[in-house]
């Protein structure tokens, strides 16, 4: 009897200890950063200069602005939870064609930011990032657009503001919604340190909203976003892409159609 008392204590201590270290270092398993070198020289066939800003917590970001001639505004783009802009950066070049300049960040920790990622420190960063922009143009200029994991802070970005539309590609209900499907063993609740509530701060956006989602994501279920689409109470709407995946959405010209429509 002492002896199963004895392997049971050691399986529930065991646990415990998995579980604190899941708790500790969960930025490994939701962020995988590319560091770039400073003196790295970024190469785009469109004309953009790099911004550095210091962060509330002292950290210096970086960022890429795309600019063009008699914009009609400007798109905030947040990427998704991987690489830096020296892949990104060819989204937002794509993007120019709609008239617009981009500005692109990295989080702290990629690319060429330097600090410590947190969720209030990323809140807090796109805040910086937006009120940037509103050196140069009105808030109605603006379009706030979030990729995956970058959808969670557009969504907070665009509740605290009011820009003129937001675009969420392949985006989640909640991040625990997301977790779940991918560890439902865990107890997610307990265990997250990054929510990212699209849930809660979605009804408080005041513009048009458009979610982009394809029904074979294999990272973010479309049942997720389609969860997040239900809670719409502004202009805009779900653009369900058939048989798209979580990173080929661009590939399918019903993604193209839409945005082209919606930008232009």
């Amino acid at each position: 009897m002492k002896m199963w008392i004895w392997l049971i204590s050691i399986f529930f201590g065991l646990i415990v200890v998995f579980l604190v270290i899941v708790y500790l270092l969960q930025e490994k398993l939701i962020f995988f950063p590319e560091k770039v070198p400073e003196n790295y020289q970024y190469s785009f066939s469109q004309p953009f200069k790099e911004v550095y800003l210091t962060s509330p917590d002292k950290a210096r970001l970086h960022a890429l602005y795309f600019i063009q001639d008699n914009p009609k505004g400007a798109i905030l783009y947040f990427h998704g939870n991987a690489g830096s802009l020296r892949s990104w950066g060819y989204v937002a070049e794509d993007l120019m064609r709609y008239g617009y300049n981009v500005l692109i960040m990295d989080y702290q920790g990629f690319g060429k930011s330097t600090g410590k990622l947190s969720q209030k420190a990323l809140f807090e960063d796109a805040e910086l990032m937006y009120k940037y922009l509103l050196n140069y143009f009105p808030e109605q200029k603006l379009v706030v657009f979030g990729r995956s994991l970058g959808t969670g802070i557009a969504v907070k970005v665009a509740a605290d503001n009011k820009p003129g539309l937001l675009l969420l590609e392949t985006p989640f209900y909640n991040f625990a919604d997301v977790a779940k499907a991918h560890y439902s063993f865990l107890p997610i609740s307990l265990l997250l340190r990054y929510p990212f509530r699209s849930d809660k701060y979605l009804p408080q956006v005041s513009c048009p909203v458009y979610i982009f989602h394809g029904t074979a994501d294999e990272i973010v279920p479309y049942a997720s976003g389609l969860k997040l689409a239900n809670l719409l109470n502004q202009p805009g709407g779900l653009i369900t892409v058939e048989g798209g995946g979580h990173n080929n959405l661009e590939g399918f010209a019903v993604y193209q159609q839409a945005l082209k429509r919606i930008l232009e």
